[in-house]
Formats: structure tokens, sequence, C-alpha cells
């Protein structure tokens, strides 16, 4: 009763309201949804979020095999969907030229992921657990540009397919509504190399470009 730290394994549940407010309490959180040796498949819808002309749509799919209660290996999938929107209709019908666009198409890799973190929260009289995970892997990245014709007026707006490869990052907030069933919050980041529009038949240089998605996921674990 007079020890100023208490500690608790994982197994342990115990009340300590009645101990001094002052004292701290290091209590490790009961896991109820272990990872350790499971399958998990997920499918996601989302937004991205790197251009200024294109409305961008996202499937998303990936699948993955957790070696250890915080490691797994993840293979992913991304098909996207583009629209041009109000503001590359106005640049053309205001200014009358059209601006340099790279447009993804899909993307796909492997990813070493990381889950740090979980916790818990209680909403709605109801518990629900979650893991905070970060991921990185190589992958590769299929997009389409018109950097060959847009510095020039008098040749039609054309898009050519460019592939590169890609370092992913990916974040993910997981909540687990069940034992096998959870509901994912993901930021995925695609990093690759990639020329700008070419000008005057030289082609620009290769710069790092940056791809960000946001998107839903569900998912089952087994």
């Amino acid at each position: 009763m007079l020890a100023t730290r208490t500690y608790a394994s994982e197994k342990d549940l115990y009340d300590f309201m009645w101990l001094d407010p002052d004292k701290k309490v290091y209590v490790l959180q009961n896991k109820v949804h272990k990872k350790d040796g499971t399958f998990y498949v997920n499918l996601g819808y989302g937004s991205g979020l790197s251009s200024t002309f294109q409305d961008t749509s996202l499937l998303h799919g990936n699948l993955g095999y957790q070696i250890a209660e915080e490691w797994a290996i993840e293979g992913l999938y991304t098909k996207y969907s583009n629209k041009s929107n109000d503001n590359l209709e106005n640049i053309q019908r205001i200014n009358g030229v059209v601006p340099f666009l790279r447009r993804p198409i899909s993307n796909y890799g492997v990813i070493a992921k990381w889950s740090p973190f979980y916790g818990k929260i209680n909403t709605f009289n109801k518990i629900f657990y979650f893991d905070w995970s970060f991921g990185a892997g190589l992958g590769k990245i299929n997009t389409e540009s018109n950097a060959t014709t847009v510095s020039t007026p008098s040749t039609a707006n054309t898009y050519n397919k460019e592939s590169a490869t890609s370092l992913i990052g990916k974040t993910q907030l997981q909540f687990h509504a069940s034992k096998n069933f959870h509901v994912g919050l993901d930021i995925i980041m695609n990093n690759y190399q990639a020329p700008g529009p070419t000008i005057n038949g030289k082609a620009g240089s290769d710069k790092l470009r940056t791809n960000y998605d946001a998107l839903i996921t569900v998912g089952f674990s087994f």
C-alpha cells in the first residue's frame, strides 16, 4: 500500500481507485485482440490528395501476415480513377492554357508494417480496441502525363503512360469491431522519381514526386 509504483502484467486486472491520486501506477493494458500468426485482408475506398486539377478516387486492397504481434508483411494494390475538376476548367477558360498534369493509374508493392501502439476507447458505452501502425516498403507506380505536349500549344493535349519504382510509406489507425472484423483509416504515400514537362524538345529533369492517398478500409483477420 505504501509503494509509489505498482506494476501489473498483461494478464493482471486490478482496481487502483484506492491509491493516493498523486501515486503513479504503470499498468500494461490487457490486449484482447491478438494478432500473432494471423492473416488479414482489407478492402478500401478513398481519395488522392496530391493533384490540384484532378478529383482522384481510388479502390485499394491489401493482404498481410502477422509474423509477430507487432510486425507484419503486407502486399497492397491501388487502382485510381481521375476526373478533371473546376480548377482545371477555370484555368483553361480564363487563361486558355493547359497545365502540366501527372495522373496516377495504379500502384502495387510490398511493405513491412510495425504496430507499436495499441489501446482502447469507450464510445457510447461500448469499448473499441485500436492499433496504430506504420509501414514502409517498395513498389511500382503507374502514371500518365502530358509532359511531351503541354508546352506546345499547337499540339493536341495527350497523355502518355509512365512507370516508376516507388518508396511506399503508410500509417494506419485500425479499430477492432470484433475479434475478426476491423475498420481502418489509412494514409499512404508513394515517393518516386519522374521528369517534368518537355520544353523545346528537351525533357525535364527527374525530380522526387510524392503521391498521397487517404482511405477508409474494412477487413477481416483469420
